[in-house]
Formats: structure tokens, C-alpha cells, sequence
């Protein structure tokens, strides 16, 4: 259940008079009052001798009657919508429902007889509107404080006495969502979503992995984004908005969102906060590393996730801050995928995005690892859907599904429900995006690993299950690890111990919550021992040697970034479990 509270100025007959309309598209049937003050006001819909204005006056009587010492704003209105899942309310229902509602927010407490005058409309079976007036009928200014935190916390009350579907409360941290009048002016003109949604998502891409302000302001206009900046008298940027080419008010002129409209952490002194605590090389990326630059730079992103995630296994605070770096990580991802996982990727960064904000401040975390594997993904261009690149992309995609677990577990700790759902919500589209990158990576290193032969695959076999703590049973070998096994024999003839390979993989963090073990190992393996994301694909595997190994044994939240110029080659190792 969703309340959603507007103000406004003047009498309530304009109000009213759309409450008992037709609605803005014949949507309105049944219009007719089901609560009010004291039960007995005037009802347009089901008496005829009743009629708008007698109501609307009824209402604004308390305003009139103190004159010049009313209130600029006069208008309280809040509509009331059910699930579409939930069973159906009649009008008894509703009537409670809104007579909790006008209690819980100050207006009409129960048992005070002068308090607001309000009545509640239904014109449709899944929703009520509660208008108000905002002068008591003492003559006394109505005492609203907080009323839409009010309002979400008795609707939260409601859901689970009615048995209706329950909401996860928030925090005041989400961002805004689109009004009404916005969705229906996005369907009118043919969009998918309206122009707030699309600009949060641009900003948001803008900013993943940008060096400099004015760096973040060049990618909006190449994004095709209008920004106007707000200037101080001394010339200095106070502010920018944001428009979409073509977004247009009644009177021709560009529809303007501030950034902080868009989202709390898309202001300009919070992005220029991000900037500040996490600066970055603005030097161009380097490649000619033996992989392609878009795949060189995910496999480093796998490995700066890894560390990430297992600072948010710590349960420190200052991790806050690796969730807003893991977020600039999946809209880099976002906008530089495969075609085929575009989609998956982008609700994964939407979904996300809530979970990147919470009341908890990270002062002196470090995030510059994480930025610049951002910059260095949105910098190294589009990646392709196969070969390296596509391995590559599972690769990380593998690794980025642990951590929006761990970021679910984080917030968790911390009653964070929000949060909780959408970094789950995340991890869904992740793994939908993985199972479509990696499917034929992973099928090439099963028909490797069924190639092998059966005294080797079965010693292999033997090494993963005793590293796995899974007792060897079996007389033959089975199909399971059939890519594991690939792997460490593709390690092996690289010049690497398979054991101390499993050993390390295994180490870094627990592997309880991931639903593929194998699959997370191998990408490991292929990681730390340098190999082909893709098997057949020309590698630079240097026998007992290790591209992912640098060491820090510091397990402490603040991380210390590697150096830029090492960021490309040398991601840096989870923290060890502790």
C-alpha cells in the first residue's frame, strides 16, 4: 500500500471537482465519498441534490473563516493505492484505512472533534484520495510534521493487519519516482519511461568513473543530454540541470531537473564529494596488455570486486562507500556490454542503485580502485559478446553477483529492508546477464574437460572435491566439474600447482551463497593463473606465474589503492577471510 501526499494553495473546489470527474482519460467510475470529517458531508456521487462546490465549501470554511491569517499552503491531499496483488477492499475498508491515515499524520486525530475538516473519494476499487484542508476548525494552523514519514509507517501497519502485500520501509534515501502527470505524459508521447528515470540513468553513467567535473559534464552533452549550470555571482558552479532533447512544458520551454531531483547522491557537491574522496588518473588507459583492452580491463574489474566484497564481509561502516564505487562499477558495465545482456545489466544497475544510499556516511574509505576499474571499463569501449570479451564479461559478471550478495548481507545487518531487496533484486539480473554471456565459455571448457583423459580428469576431480570438503565416493568421474577440471589442467600445463590454485581460490571468502561453486572457482583460477577467459582464445599464462596475486595482507576497510599505472594489470587480491 502507497500513500503519497501532494500540497497546494487555494480553495479545494478545483480538487474536488477532479476527484468526482472522469478522470484525465474516463478512468473515474463510481466516484463517491466512503469517510469524511463527521460522516455526514455532502457526497456529488451518490446524492443528487449534493453537489461539488456545496462540498468544496464545506471544506475550505475553517480557511475562510480566518481570513488574512491563513496559511499560503491550504490544501492537504494524499492518495491511498493498494497492490495490485491484494484482495479486494470494499468501502468499509477504505474508510478505516483513511480515518488511520488522517490520525497517523496530524490531520484528523482520533477523538479530537476541531481538527481538520477531510474527505475520502474512491473512483476506483484499488485506491482512495483524502483531501483536506490545512486550518483546523478550531482556527488553529493544522501541526503537521513528518506526515509522510507518518504515512509510510502506518501504511506498513496497515498492509499487515489487512493481510495485504508488505512493502519494505525506507529511509528517506531513494530517489524521487516519477509523478503521475509524468507517466502519463511519457505514454502520450511514446516513451518506454519518463524523462526523470532517463536522466537519472545518464547522470549516473556520466559520473561512473569520471576523473573531473567538467569530465562529467562533457560525457552528459555527448550523451545527448541538455545541462545548464548554475552560476554564483563570482562565476563559480553552484549547481546543473539536466533535459532531454525534445522534453517540453506547456509553453515550449525544456523540461529542467536539478540533480538532486534526480537522486540524493546525484547533486553537484555530492558528486563533487565522490570526486574528491575517490580521485583518479584522468591519464588514458593503457592496453597491449595480451588481451583485447575491453576484456583486460573486466578481468581487473573481477578481481577490484572481489576485494570489495570482501570488505563488505567485514561489517565495518566506512564499507559504505565500496557500495557507491560497485555501483559506478555496474554503470560502466551498463553501458559498454554485449547487446545480448544490455538489458539485464542495465536493471541490474537500476535495481542497484538503492542500495548504494543509506544514512551511513564512509568518511575515510577508499574507493579509487573501484572508480578507476569503472573509468577503465567505460574508457576501453563496447565489449563483444564473444571470444575474450564475452569471457571476460562472465568473468566479472560472476564475481559482481557475490558482491550485490554481500551488499544484501551488509545492509541486512543494519535493517537496511530497502536496500536488502534491491541488492537482491540486483543479483537476479546478474546472474540472468551471466547465464547469457557465459554459456558458451563454459560449454567450450566442458567439452575440454570431457576431452581430458579419464586418469586425469579423475585426478582432478579428486583435487576440487577435497577442497571443497566433499568426500570422494564416487568410482568414476562425473560431469560437474567437468569445466574445474578443464581449468586446472589448462593451469597445470601453464605451470601451476592445481592444489595451491583451488587452495587460493577457496580462500579468499566464503562460498556459501553462491549457487555455482565451480562456476565462481574456475573464473578465479583463470584469473589468478592468467588464462584465456575463453578457452581456445591466446593467453599470456607465464608458467608459475600470477597476474593476481599482489599482496596485502591488510584486512582493514580502508583499502590502499594500487597505484594507477598497476591498475590495468594488477587488480588487487580479496581480503583474506578473517
Amino acid at each position: 500500500m502507497i500513500p503519497k501526499i501532494r500540497t497546494g494553495t487555494g480553495g479545494t473546489y478545483g480538487l474536488v471537482r477532479y476527484l468526482f470527474g472522469p478522470g484525465k482519460r474516463d478512468e473515474h467510475t463510481d466516484q463517491h465519498l466512503v469517510a469524511s470529517w463527521n460522516n455526514f458531508a455532502p457526497d456529488p456521487g451518490r446524492n443528487p441534490h449534493h453537489t461539488i462546490a456545496q462540498l468544496a465549501a464545506q471544506l475550505d470554511q475553517p480557511v475562510k473563516a480566518i481570513g488574512d491569517r491563513a496559511p499560503a499552503t491550504t490544501i492537504w491531499h494524499c492518495s491511498v493505492r493498494a497492490d495490485p496483488g491484494d484482495r479486494h477492499l470494499d468501502d468499509n475498508d477504505w474508510a478505516n484505512i483513511a480515518r488511520r491515515i488522517v490520525h497517523a499524520t496530524g490531520i484528523a486525530p482520533e477523538g479530537d472533534t476541531t481538527a481538520c475538516r477531510w474527505v475520502a473519494v474512491r473512483h476506483a476499487d484499488d485506491h482512495i484520495h483524502i483531501a483536506a484542508t490545512l486550518v483546523r476548525q478550531d482556527g488553529r494552523l493544522a501541526g503537521l510534521s513528518f506526515d509522510r514519514r507518518k504515512a509510510q509507517a502506518e501504511a506498513r501497519l496497515i498492509e499487515k493487519d489487512y493481510g495485504l502485500r508488505q512493502l519494505t520501509p525506507g529511509d528517506g534515501t531513494a530517489a524521487k519516482t516519477p509523478t503521475s502527470q509524468e507517466r502519463w505524459k511519457a505514454e502520450r508521447t511514446g516513451r518506454t519511461e519518463t524523462p526523470r528515470e532517463t536522466l537519472r540513468e545518464a547522470v549516473r553513467q556520466a559520473v561512473a568513473g569520471a576523473g573531473t567535473e567538467q569530465e562529467f559534464f562533457t560525457r552528459l552533452r555527448e550523451a545527448g543530454v541538455r545541462v545548464k549550470l548554475r552560476h554564483a555571482p563570482s562565476g563559480d558552479v553552484l549547481g546543473y540541470n539536466v533535459a532531454l532533447p525534445g522534453d517540453r512544458n506547456r509553453a515550449s520551454e525544456p523540461v529542467w531537473f536539478a540533480g538532486s531531483t534526480l537522486a540524493p547522491d546525484l547533486s553537484l557537491p555530492q558528486i563533487r564529494r565522490r570526486l574528491t574522496n575517490g580521485p583518479i588518473d584522468t591519464a588514458p588507459p593503457r592496453s597491449g596488455t595480451g588481451w583485447s583492452t575491453p576484456a583486460q580491463h573486466r578481468r581487473d574489474a573481477a578481481g577490484i570486486a572481489e576485494h570489495a566484497a570482501a570488505l563488505l564481509d567485514q561489517d565495518d561502516d566506512e564499507a559504505a562507500a565500496q557500495l557507491v564505487g560497485a555501483g559506478e562499477l555496474l554503470d560502466a558495465l551498463a553501458q559498454t556490454s554485449p547487446a545480448a545482456s544490455r538489458a539485464e545489466l542495465r536493471d541490474a544497475a537500476r535495481a542497484f542503485e538503492r542500495a548504494t544510499r543509506s544514512h551511513i556516511r564512509a568518511e575515510n574509505a577508499d574507493i579509487r580502485s573501484l572508480r578507476a576499474a569503472a573509468r577503465g571499463i567505460v574508457h576501453a569501449g563496447g565489449a563483444l559478446g564473444r571470444g575474450e570479451d564475452g569471457g571476460a564479461t562472465a568473468m566479472v559478471l560472476s564475481t559482481l553477483v557475490l558482491l550485490a550478495l554481500a551488499a544484501a548481507r551488509w545492509h541486512s545487518a543494519r535493517g537496511h529492508a530497502q536496500q536488502v531487496a534491491a541488492s537482491r533484486q540486483a543479483a537476479s539480473h546478474l546472474r540472468a546477464a551471466y547465464r547469457q554471456i557465459a554459456a558458451t565459455p563454459l560449454r567450450a571448457m566442458r567439452e575440454m574437460g570431457q576431452a581430458l583423459p579419464e586418469p586425469e580428469r579423475h585426478r582432478h576431480e579428486v583435487t576440487i572435491r577435497a577442497a571443497l570438503g566433499e568426500p570422494d565416493t564416487r568410482t568414476g568421474t562425473s560431469c560437474q566439474y567437468d569445466a574445474l577440471a578443464a581449468t586446472l589442467a589448462e593451469a597445470e600445463k601453464a605451470g601451476h600447482d592445481p592444489k595451491a590454485l583451488l587452495a587460493e581460490a577457496t580462500s579468499w571468502r566464503e562460498l556459501n551463497t553462491a549457487r555455482r561453486t565451480a562456476d565462481v572457482l574456475l573464473w578465479r583460477i583463470r584469473r589468478i593463473a592468467d588464462l584465456p577467459a575463453n578457452p581456445g582464445q591466446p593467453g599470456s599464462a607465464k608458467a608459475g606465474t600470477s597476474r593476481a596475486r599482489p599482496a596485502s595482507g591488510r584486512t582493514g576497510t580502508r583499502a590502499e589503492p594500487p597505484a594507477p599505472t598497476r591498475l590495468a594489470t594488477d587488480p588487487r587480491r580479496p581480503a583474506p577471510r578473517r
